[in-house]
């Protein structure tokens, strides 16, 4: 089944040329089935980029699935336009009453800030909070699953003395899990941040499940049972050029910046970059929603009344 968005989302177009099947209001409406509601809370400055990229993987389901955008009430975006978000997004306020199968929640470019320093910090508790009444599962990307381990667990994280950067072999660690179902035993993941969470502490907390882990870069993908919270470290979801759009983008504002790590072919900049993960992200993101379709009520009503 294709995803549902609204046809005049600058992703529309874009997913349509690359062969994900979208679908219009009309053609949903003739379906009698229920589908399902995934809502995606978009912390990112280019908001637009990182739609593109979640439909991508979420569209890639043979469900039918609602894709539902969703920002901050009280933060203003700098990188998208007003005239965009008022068009496409509705805040966690406005949807707040509403049940939803499945959430994703983005990173955001706060890291080395103290979490209680962080402006809509606030308002990031309550979503985290609301998500155990009314979402059924939540994905928790990067600085948004580093916040919600931290708001869930106190588990904290660590300053890392240059930035973790590159594209890096991760193993497997539970290959029993529903969500890594056909997953290679190692694969490669790219890795952008300033920040780590550490096993030792991760270890502290019990019914948290290490599923993904680098020697070199440590904890990737936990899950979270009880509650049906995953979070994942680093960044499966990431376009080809998106290590290279960081790289480039820090050379040319003067910022000290070391190339990605086992990215461009050669070391060479001038090349471009292969992508050596796209095939585990969309296993990551079908295995979470086929999960999301085997475990959800149906009555979307019934979401949170086990808590």
């Amino acid at each position: 089944m294709p995803i549902k968005i609204p046809d005049t989302l600058p992703a529309f177009e874009t997913l349509t040329k690359e062969g994900v099947r979208v679908m219009t209001e009309t053609m949903a409406i003739r379906q009698d089935i229920r589908p399902l509601q995934i809502g995606l809370l978009n912390l990112m400055p280019n908001k637009i980029k990182t739609e593109v990229q979640m439909a991508r993987l979420v569209g890639a389901s043979p469900l039918q699935v609602e894709f539902s955008l969703i920002r901050l009430g009280g933060h203003k975006a700098k990188n998208t336009s007003e005239e965009h978000l008022l068009a496409f997004y509705e805040t966690w306020e406005e949807v707040k009453a509403r049940k939803f199968d499945g959430l994703i929640i983005t990173g955001a470019p706060v890291e080395l800030l103290d979490y209680e320093d962080v402006t809509y910090w606030e308002e990031m508790k309550q979503i985290f909070d609301w998500t155990h009444t009314n979402v059924h599962s939540t994905l928790n990307i990067c600085w948004g699953a580093m916040a919600a381990i931290y708001h869930f667990h106190e588990v904290p994280k660590h300053a890392l003395k240059e930035k973790a950067f590159g594209v890096y072999r991760h193993h497997n660690l539970n290959p029993s899990s529903v969500y890594l179902s056909g997953f290679s035993d190692d694969f490669q993941i790219p890795v952008s941040r300033w920040t780590e969470v550490r096993r030792a502490d991760i270890e502290k907390v019990d019914g948290l499940e290490i599923l993904m882990e680098s020697d070199e870069m440590g904890v990737c993908f936990v899950h979270e049972k009880t509650c049906n919270r995953l979070y994942v470290f680093n960044h499966v979801e990431y376009d080809s050029t998106s290590l290279s759009d960081e790289y480039f983008r820090d050379v040319d504002a003067g910022v000290p910046i070391k190339m990605p790590f086992n990215y461009f072919p050669h070391n060479d900049p001038s090349l471009p970059p292969q992508n050596r993960w796209r095939s585990h992200a969309h296993l990551l993101f079908g295995n979470w929603i086929n999960d999301i379709y085997q475990t959800t009520p149906y009555e979307l009503s019934a979401i949170g009344n086990d808590d």
